[in-house]
């Protein structure tokens, strides 16, 4: 018998005209920190196979996201401070699609002078204990 489970259901901000649509697996090895902090063109839908992710977008507090659990972000401005792996002896893998605006990069480091001047957007940071 087939069965369905929604991970997610959510409506993103804006959908770049023209977008393209990828999908990519992310592998990261025990303690890795992932990404530095960047952007996305468009929004990205994510799912986590194996391990946890350290995930923090500009605004809402750091969280880590668990293997068989979902994340989005919105993409555009919005600041993708963190992606890395959450654990430090384990690998973690997830899966990400996201819609790219014509022409721009699947992903924007963010310079640390824009991140000086936005700092008053990222949320408090909070305690190792409380992740």
């Amino acid at each position: 018998m087939t069965q369905l489970k929604t991970l997610q259901d959510v409506k993103p901000p804006f959908v770049p005209e023209g977008a393209s649509v990828m999908t990519i697996v992310v592998w990261r090895e025990p303690g890795d920190q992932g990404a530095p902090p960047h952007r996305h063109s468009g929004p990205a839908f994510g799912y986590v196979v194996e391990g946890a992710v350290r995930f923090e977008l500009e605004g809402e507090p750091e969280r880590v996201i668990k293997a068989g659990e979902s994340f989005w972000e919105p993409g555009g401005d919005v600041i993708h401070y963190q992606d890395g792996n959450a654990l430090t002896d384990g690998r973690t893998e997830f899966v990400v699609t996201m819609l790219c605006a014509p022409g721009q990069p699947m992903l924007t480091v963010v310079g640390e002078e824009e991140l000086a001047q936005r700092a008053h957007l990222r949320a408090p940071r909070p305690a190792a204990a409380d992740l």
